[in-house]
C-alpha cells in the first residue's frame, strides 16, 4: 500500500522579520535583551566569556551584539547584509506549488492558541488566510475532513528533534493531501508580564520541546522548568493569571499578542532551529503540478513482514530509475526489545465501501525529487 503527494521543491529560505523587542524594566545581569543592535550589547548563545559592561551573556561567544554565535553586529542589516544567527541572508522556504496566492479566503487550523509558531507558519506561507486554533492536531485534521476549514498544518519533524513529532502517523489516519511545504527558522523568546524584573522571574513554562530547545540557556539563567500543552498556551496561562513570578518561552508574534515584554531573544541553544511544517487539504490536490516542474514528491509504503527485502526494492526502484531521494525513514514496530510499538494505522480510501483503518507493522517515509505524475515516478 502506498500514498503520495506532490509539491514544487524549496529552493530558498525565508526568515520571520526582525522583532523590536519592547524595552524591559530589567537591570539583571541574567537576562538579555539581545534583539537590539547597539554597540556594547551583550550575546546570546554566542561564544565570548563576558559581555561588556560586566554583564554575564547566556551560551555567549561573539562579538559586539552578536546572537547565537558569528555575526559581528547582531541581527539588522549591517553593509547591506541581513545577519542573523551569524550568516547572511538566511531565509526561510515556502514551497507555493507555482500558485501564488496569498490565503485570501482561506481558513486554516492549527493546534495551539494564537500567536502559536504553527499559526506563524501559516501566515508565512498564506499572509491572508484566516486561521483558527483548536485544542489538538487530531482536532485541525478532524476540522479539514468535516468541511470546517480549507486546510490544517502540522509540524512534522525539525532539525534539533528529527521526526520526533510523530504526526506523520497521524497524517495517515486520513484522506488529505499535502498543498504546501513551510521550513519556518524556530525564534524563541523570553516572555513576560510588563514591568516584571528579571530578578523576580523565578520559574519559565513553555512546551517541553521549547524547553528542551533552551536548556543551556536556562541553565545558566537558574530557573525552573514547568512544562505546558504549547508555546502560545503558556503565554496565555502568564497573561490570564498575571503571573509575576513566571516567565513563558514562544514566539515574537506572541509577544505582540499578549502585550508583554520581551527578556531575550534567540533562546534556542542551537542557532540553526528548524521545523517542517504542512499544509493539508482535501484531495484533490488545490496546488497543480506539471510534470516536468522543479517538484518533491512525499510517499509512505505500508508493508507487513521482511521489513529488509522491502527496503531494498524500494531503493532499487529508486536507483533503476535515477530518482534522487532526500528522505527514507523506515518505522519498525514489530518484535524487537521490551513492549512492541503499536503498528501505524493508515486509512486504506481504496477499499470496498467505506474507507478503512488498516494496520501496518512496517512504514517507510519516503521523499524524492520529482512530480507523481512524472510516469518514472
Amino acid at each position: 500500500m502506498a500514498y503520495t503527494s506532490s509539491l514544487h521543491l524549496s529552493k530558498h529560505l525565508l526568515l520571520p522579520k526582525p522583532h523590536r523587542a519592547r524595552p524591559s524594566s530589567s537591570r539583571s545581569p541574567s537576562f538579555v535583551r539581545a534583539a537590539r543592535v547597539v554597540d556594547g550589547a551583550p550575546h546570546v548563545n554566542g561564544q565570548s566569556k563576558k559581555a561588556p559592561n560586566g554583564k554575564v551573556q547566556i551560551n555567549g561567544a561573539g562579538e559586539k551584539g552578536a546572537v547565537n554565535g558569528h555575526g559581528k553586529k547582531g541581527p539588522g542589516v549591517v553593509n547591506g547584509k541581513t545577519h542573523v544567527n551569524g550568516h547572511d541572508r538566511i531565509h526561510l522556504s515556502v514551497t507555493t506549488g507555482g500558485g501564488g496566492q496569498d490565503g485570501t479566503g482561506l481558513r486554516v487550523a492549527y493546534q495551539g492558541a494564537p500567536g502559536a509558531y504553527s499559526e506563524f507558519a501559516a501566515k508565512t506561507a498564506l499572509p491572508g488566510c484566516e486561521t483558527v486554533p483548536c485544542r489538538a492536531f487530531a482536532d485541525a485534521l478532524a476540522a479539514v475532513d468535516r468541511g470546517l476549514v480549507d486546510r490544517a498544518i502540522l509540524p512534522v519533524e525539525s532539525t534539533m528533534e528529527g521526526t520526533a513529532l510523530r504526526n506523520y502517523d497521524l497524517l495517515l489516519r486520513h484522506d488529505l493531501v499535502v498543498a504546501q511545504e513551510i521550513n519556518l527558522f524556530v525564534h524563541y523568546c523570553l516572555l513576560a508580564m510588563p514591568g516584571v524584573r528579571a530578578t523576580e522571574v523565578r520559574r519559565v513554562i513553555s512546551h517541553p520541546m521549547a524547553l528542551a530547545h533552551c536548556g543551556r540557556a536556562l541553565a545558566r539563567l537558574g530557573v525552573d522548568r514547568e512544562p505546558v500543552e504549547d508555546t502560545a498556551g503558556a503565554v496565555e496561562m502568564l497573561r490570564s493569571n498575571m503571573m509575576l513570578d513566571t516567565a513563558a518561552i514562544a514566539s515574537p508574534r506572541a509577544a505582540d499578542l499578549y502585550g508583554l515584554d520581551v527578556l531575550a531573544h534567540g533562546l534556542q541553544d542551537e542557532s540553526w532551529n528548524v521545523t517542517r511544517f504542512l499544509l493539508l487539504s482535501k484531495p484533490p490536490s488545490p496546488v497543480a503540478v506539471p510534470v516536468d516542474a522543479d517538484a518533491k514528491t512525499s510517499m509512505v509504503v505500508a508493508h507487513r513482514g521482511g521489513s529488509m527485502a522491502v527496503v531494498l526494492k524500494v531503493l532499487s526502484a529508486f536507483s533503476s530509475r535515477n530518482i534522487n531521494m532526500s528522505k527514507l525513514e523506515v518505522i519498525n514496530n514489530e518484535g524487537g526489545v521490551g513492549e512492541p510499538r503499536p503498528p501505524v494505522m493508515i486509512l486504506d480510501t481504496g477499499a470496498r465501501g467505506a474507507p478503512t483503518l488498516r494496520a501496518f507493522p512496517h512504514v517507510l517515509y519516503v521523499d524524492c525529487e520529482g512530480a507523481a505524475d512524472d510516469p518514472l515516478v
